[in-house]
C-alpha cells in the first residue's frame, strides 16, 4: 500500500538542474515517481512543464519528501488556500507554521497567489484580509497575539531563482563562482559593472565592512566611493567604526601606521582615546560637524547623509554611542537595512556578513571578498542565486574596484 502526491515544476527546469535535483531527492529518500506530463522550451526564451506523481510508502514519508521538493520550487498540482491560524500569543507561533525559505513565495488567499514581501529565511508568514490581502514575513520575537500565520506547507509556492542561461549582461557572471588565489582585474572590473548597472538601474548598493579593511589600507578607496555614491548603505560593527576614526584623529589603526606599519610609543591606547573623545562629543555626527573628524568611512557616511548600523557584540570596547549594543535591535535594524539594498558587498567581515545574509532574499546581488577560502565558501552557500565571491586581500581589491569605478584605470 502506497500513499502519493501530484506534483508540478515550471520554468528553466532542464538546463539549471532543478529537474535532476528533484528526482534526485525522491529517490534519496525512499520514495518514487513517475512523469506524468513534459513539455519542453526549445528555445533560450521558452520555459519547461512537469507533471508527475510523487510515492511513499507512507504519509509520513511522503510529506518528508514533498517538504525537500518544496524548498527547490515544486508546488502541488492542485493548489489549495493556505492554511491560517492565529498567533496564540505575542512572540508565540501555531504549531506547525511555515518556516520561510530566503526564495521568492507566494501565499494563495481566496482562490489568488499573493506575494510574500520582504522575504528572508527562517520567518513565519503573517497574512492580512482585506480588499487587497497582504503577505509578509515576521521574524518570532515580532509575532503578535492574533496574527494570521501560515500553517502547514498547503498554499504555498516558492520559487528558487534559476541560474542565468549565458554570461551575457552585467549580472551574467554572478552564478556563486569563487575566484581565488590571486586578485583577478578581470573579475573585479565585472564586479565594478554590476555595480554601475545597479545604480543606473536606481538601486541601492550596500557595503558590510570588516575592521581589516581599515588595517590593510583601503580605508580612503572605501571613503572615497562613498563619496561618489557607489555606495549607499553602511552595515559594520564597532570596530570598523573606531579604527577608521582613530586613522583620521592618530593616524593609526589599531595602534599601527596603516602607511609606514611602524607602531608609534602609546598607539595601543589610540583606539581607547578615539572612543572617549567620540563619546565626549556625543557621537560620530557630532564630531564631524565640531571637526573632530575630518576624513574616512565614517565622515563620508555623515557629509554625504549615507545611512549606517553599526552592530555591537560583547568584544566591543567603549563601545561608541552610536553602535547598537541591543542584539535584537542591531537585528532589525540590518533586516531594514537589508530589505532596502539591491546589492550587498561584504568585505572581510563572516559575522557581520553571515548576519546581512541572514535577512537577505536569495535574488539580490552578493559579492563576498575575504582573504580566507572557508569564509567565502560559507557566505555564498547560505543561498544566494546571483553571487560571486573572490578570495583575496581586502586591501587589494577595493583600491582596484575604486579605480575602475572612478575611471582611473
Amino acid at each position: 500500500m502506497t500513499v502519493s502526491r501530484e506534483v508540478e515544476l515550471e520554468g528553466h527546469i532542464i538546463d539549471s538542474g532543478m529537474m535532476q535535483s528533484c528526482f534526485g531527492i525522491i529517490m534519496d529518500l525512499g520514495g518514487s515517481f513517475s512523469v506524468q506530463e513534459f513539455d519542453i522550451g526549445r528555445h533560450k526564451d521558452e520555459e519547461s512543464y512537469a507533471r508527475m506523481l510523487v510515492e511513499a510508502d507512507d504519509e509520513a514519508q511522503l510529506q518528508s519528501i514533498v517538504h525537500e521538493l518544496h524548498q527547490h520550487g515544486v508546488n502541488p498540482s492542485d493548489p489549495k488556500d493556505a492554511t491560517l491560524v492565529p498567533a496564540p500569543d505575542d512572540q508565540v507561533v501555531p504549531h506547525g507554521f511555515y518556516s520561510t525559505t530566503n526564495h521568492p513565495t507566494f501565499i494563495r488567499h481566496d482562490g489568488e497567489w499573493v506575494e510574500v514581501e520582504d522575504v528572508e529565511m527562517d520567518c513565519a508568514v503573517v497574512v492580512e484580509d482585506g480588499d487587497s490581502p497582504r503577505a509578509y514575513t515576521k521574524v518570532l520575537n515580532a509575532i503578535e497575539e492574533g496574527d494570521m500565520v501560515v500553517t502547514d506547507e498547503t498554499g504555498i509556492k516558492v520559487q528558487p531563482p534559476e541560474r542565468p542561461r549565458d554570461s551575457g549582461g552585467a549580472f551574467g557572471f554572478m552564478q556563486g563562482g569563487v575566484s581565488s588565489e590571486r586578485p583577478s582585474e578581470s573579475t573585479i572590473r565585472k564586479i565594478a559593472n554590476a555595480i554601475e548597472e545597479t545604480k543606473k538601474e536606481g538601486g541601492k548598493v550596500m557595503a558590510v565592512c570588516g575592521p581589516a579593511l581599515i588595517h590593510s589600507g583601503a580605508r580612503e578607496d572605501l571613503a572615497r566611493l562613498v563619496r561618489e555614491g557607489y555606495v549607499d548603505i553602511l552595515s559594520a560593527g564597532n570596530g570598523f567604526a573606531v579604527h577608521d576614526i582613530e586613522r583620521d584623529i592618530y593616524g593609526t589603526s589599531l595602534g599601527m601606521d596603516t602607511e609606514s606599519l611602524d607602531h608609534p610609543r602609546h598607539g595601543h591606547k589610540h583606539h581607547i582615546y578615539t572612543i572617549s573623545e567620540v563619546i565626549r562629543e556625543g557621537g560620530i555626527e557630532a564630531a564631524v560637524e565640531s571637526g573632530t573628524i575630518e576624513s574616512g568611512v565614517m565622515y563620508e557616511c555623515i557629509d554625504n547623509d549615507r545611512p549606517f548600523v553599526l552592530a555591537g557584540s560583547i568584544r566591543d570596547d567603549g563601545p561608541l554611542p552610536d553602535t547598537i549594543t541591543d542584539a535584537v535591535e542591531a537585528q532589525n535594524a540590518i533586516r531594514e537595512q537589508a530589505h532596502e539594498a539591491d546589492m550587498v558587498l561584504m568585505l572581510s567581515t563572516l559575522l557581520h556578513s553571515v548576519a546581512v545574509g541572514n535577512c537577505l532574499p536569495s535574488t539580490t546581488r552578493v559579492v563576498c571578498v575575504d582573504i580566507n577560502p572557508a569564509t567565502v565558501t560559507q557566505l555564498l552557500d547560505r543561498g544566494s542565486a546571483q553571487a560571486v565571491g573572490m578570495v583575496t586581500d581586502i586591501g587589494t581589491f577595493v583600491p582596484i574596484l575604486a579605480r575602475q569605478l572612478l575611471g582611473e584605470e
